[in-house]
């Protein structure tokens, strides 16, 4: 089903509860949510150049056997349903009015692009183009050796004609297979050491350095994001002066002037946060979700930007939205550490008064970070999970990594469980399928052992 953008026509914004908005503010959850006037300047905060043509992206809708359902115990919550995969389910006003069974939806960002999808493309969704703003020449950036983030770079960068430098982690493996495979297709791919990949800092500079050579220059994208980034007008970045791209060509390759970008590990910046206000955006449209249906939205995460990200589009949008966080990658100290200086930073680019306001309350936490549903450790890749992936993606159509997806779609059934047998059971459950379906190969090529079950 294609989705069709609206009008970004403030008029057009104006529902009931936004009324009402204007005359007290709205609390949930103990965050204020943001009056009209502060929606309107997010419409405008957001009116920018994109890497993605337009945010759609395509809604499923996965059923969940009713029978299968009553037989489920509290302690196997998660396993043994069957699924049916509705990909052209009711939205709007209809969805509100349609009396549904166990479900929920999934947010199919997997599908935006062959190689570049999930949260990566949205990440990079607000973050590419301030760097073409800058006509830089070449990008460096880390990350481990299967890296969809480094796979994400190599690919966005040759599309758009620019030289791309992957310091992954630890060896070269002997056959490149997933987003290692990727990276070096497009990319400038290089292996480094893990005792000097732990001061990433000093390996980025060094790196950046070296490919800039005695005439270029260096710069980090925290300081473009700092000189140039302003909510007055997102336009201003243009004003900042830039070198000339050049064209790289036979022997002037060597010659040029080179003007080297750092971006840090996973994109975890205040730019990455925009491509899921702008996710958020669009899904709270009418013809969607609208701006007044309960939502619970799942995601995994590695970082934490992600659902960061949705947090706060939820926030500046005034919508009654729950983001949970299936933290995957850290404690839940290093998420709330990570929340705080992300929505730190997205204050002081805003520089909204009224929405640093609505950002103060429940200790400026905006995500419910969860464990996944049966805890383990992180990368231990089990048996079980590879085939639950399997008989998912048989009977769905959606292809889960047993690792990160996987999480989340185990969390959003536990969801609906509890929405299904609740009295109220007013909320929509919705999972965002963050890609990084790739990394099945690299994970395959790791561990062996726990692919041979598919061979039968």
């Amino acid at each position: 089903m294609k989705l069709h953008r609206l009008s970004r026509n403030p008029a057009n914004l104006i529902t009931k509860l936004e009324f009402r908005s204007r005359v007290s503010p709205i609390k949930y959850q103990g965050i204020s949510r943001l009056k009209q006037w502060d929606r309107t300047f997010m419409s405008e905060f957001l009116d920018r150049r994109w890497a993605l043509t337009s945010p759609d992206t395509k809604i499923h809708r996965v059923k969940l056997n009713i029978d299968e359902l009553q037989q489920q115990t509290e302690e196997n919550e998660t396993c043994g349903y069957s699924f049916l995969n509705d990909t052209r389910p009711s939205l709007g006003y209809d969805m509100m009015k349609e009396r549904q069974g166990p479900s929920f939806y999934v947010v199919r960002d997997d599908l935006l692009h062959p190689l570049v999808n999930g949260n990566k493309a949205r990440k990079l969704d607000g973050l590419l183009p301030l760097i073409e703003d800058y006509r830089v020449t070449d990008v460096v950036t880390c990350g481990g050796c299967q890296s969809a983030h480094a796979a994400a770079v190599a690919v966005s960068c040759a599309e758009r004609g620019l030289a791309s430098h992957l310091l992954l982690r630890g060896e070269q493996p002997d056959i490149p297979t997933g987003y290692n495979l990727i990276t070096t297709m497009y990319g400038n791919a290089i292996y480094v050491p893990r005792s000097l990949y732990a001061k990433r800092e000093e390996m980025l500079s060094g790196h950046a350095d070296f490919v800039a050579g005695s005439t270029g220059s260096v710069i980090w994208f925290s300081d473009i994001l700092n000189e140039s980034f302003t909510t007055k007008n997102s336009k201003e970045a243009n004003s900042v002066p830039v070198y000339s791209k050049c064209v790289i060509s036979g022997s002037n390759a060597e010659n040029r002037q080179r003007k080297v970008i750092i971006i840090n590990e996973g994109a975890g910046d205040f730019a990455g946060l925009l491509g899921f206000i702008r996710l958020v955006e669009y899904l709270s449209q009418d013809h969607i979700f609208g701006k007044e249906q309960p939502l619970k939205i799942v995601v995994d995460c590695g970082t934490g930007t992600t659902a960061v990200g949705l947090g706060l589009g939820a926030i500046c949008f005034g919508l009654p939205w729950e983001i949970t966080g299936v933290m995957l990658a850290d404690t839940i100290e290093g998420y709330r550490k990570q929340e705080k200086r992300l929505i730190s930073d997205f204050k002081r680019f805003c520089c909204s008064q009224e929405m640093d306001q609505s950002l103060s309350g429940a200790n400026d936490s905006i995500v419910h970070w969860v464990d996944r549903t049966n805890p383990r450790k992180f990368g231990n890749v089990l048996k079980g999970e590879i085939e639950t992936c399997q008989k998912i993606a048989q009977q769905s159509g959606i292809l889960l990594d047993p690792v990160y997806t996987l999480a989340a779609w185990e969390q959003a059934i536990r969801l609906c469980r509890r929405e299904a047998s609740s009295s109220k059971g007013d909320a929509k459950v919705l999972m965002l399928h963050t890609g990084g379906t790739l990394g099945m190969f690299g994970l395959a090529q790791r561990y062996k052992s726990s692919f041979y079950t598919l061979k039968k």
